[in-house]
């Protein structure tokens, strides 16, 4: 079975309608998951510490998919 690497990161974003960090460098960085369960578990402990704050989100990167841009992948197919 393929290793399916996932970084969840986060911080404050320039407002809450954008993906722009206000500081690159203040970016929090949750940890490396080896599946998409836990990577989505530790985001959402994450993303709910920081509920009160509107302009603080967190994001899931599929890093297996940097390493393979060759391979399609489906929305779907880290649940399966």
């Amino acid at each position: 079975m393929p290793q399916r690497l996932h970084l969840v990161f986060g911080g404050d974003l320039v407002s809450p309608s954008s993906t722009a960090f206000k500081n690159v460098a203040d970016i929090d960085i949750i940890g490396i998951f080896p599946d998409y369960q836990t990577a989505y578990d530790a985001w959402k402990a994450a993303a709910q510490r920081n509920v009160d704050n509107a302009h603080n989100r967190y994001f899931i990167a599929h890093l297996h998919r940097l390493r393979d841009e060759e391979t399609p992948a489906g929305p779907t197919e880290e649940l399966g």
